[in-house]
This record gives C-alpha cells, structure tokens and sequence, in this order.
C-alpha cells in the first residue's frame, strides 16, 4: 500500500526541483544535493554500472558546481540560444522505502525553444532521496532519455 502522505512530500520535492531548473535557480538548486550525490544521464537507457560506462553526465557534487558555473558563466555554448526550457512531470510511484532513504520514479518530459523550434525530450527519472529533517535531499538523480542513444542536438542544461 502506497503511503501518500510520503508520496505527495516526494513529489512536491520533486516539482519544486523541477521549477529551479526551469527558472535557472541554479544555486538552490545545488543546495537539494548530498555531498556525494550522483548527477546521472546515461547513454543506454538500461545501464546501471554507471561509473564504469559512457554517460552524458556522471556529475558528483564538482562537476555539478562546474556545470552550473559554465551554464551562468554564458561558457556552455549549447545553452546559449535556449530561451526557456519546461518540465512536465507526471507518474510518481515509489519503488521503495525505508528509515534512511525513498526512492522515487516519475515520468519527465523536457521541453526546450531553441530559435523557434520546439523540442521535447521524454525521460524516466529515477530518484534516491535521503530522508532528512522532515525534508529530502537528492542522493541520486538518473535520467534515462527516451532517445538517448539517437542524435541529441545538444543537451548542455541540467536535465
């Protein structure tokens, strides 16, 4: 039986990461993150080894402050004539639950305007939430690309 009380709390996190993102709250954002969070977009939809395989991101707690200072920075060229990206999230379920840590899958569907074109990008994410102080934090946060192992124009924002 499904804890709903649990699951509007994870999904409320989970929409309000989602709204950072949109909105370029990158600094929040980076605040949602234990210090050895992992930050993973992998290539084969299916892996699971993702420290010994090729990934689009495998960001740690650096590499997502280096991410974040290249995309305010103005260094990450493929962000550059994104005029606005919007998430849509939808069919939160969580897979477990225990004393320390949730974890948590949902549907997102990422939108992006890039001169004029529309482009979306549907993704399964799966979360792993450390339960701490009443609140969560993201120990985990892996997006897998309906498409990832096509063409990807560019995929330089945080997913």
């Amino acid at each position: 039986m499904t804890d709903l009380n649990l699951l509007a709390r994870v999904t409320a996190f989970i929409n309000i990461e989602a709204d950072m993102l949109d909105f370029e709250e990158y600094q929040p954002w980076l605040d949602l993150w234990t210090d050895n969070g992992e930050y993973v977009v992998p290539i084969d939809p299916h892996e699971t080894d993702f420290a010994n395989t090729l990934n689009y991101a495998y960001d740690k707690a650096e590499m997502r402050q280096m991410r974040v200072a290249r995309l305010v920075g103005g260094e990450a060229v493929s962000t550059q004539t994104t005029e606005k990206t919007v998430r849509g999230l939808s069919r939160f379920r969580i897979l477990e639950d225990d004393e320390i840590h949730v974890t948590v899958r949902c549907a997102m569907y990422l939108s992006e305007c890039r001169h004029g074109n529309l482009k979306t990008y549907p993704a399964d994410v799966t979360y792993k939430l450390l339960k701490a102080d009443n609140d969560f934090r993201i120990e985990q946060k892996v997006v897998r690309l309906q498409n990832a192992d096509a063409y990807l124009s560019s995929i330089g924002y945080i997913l």
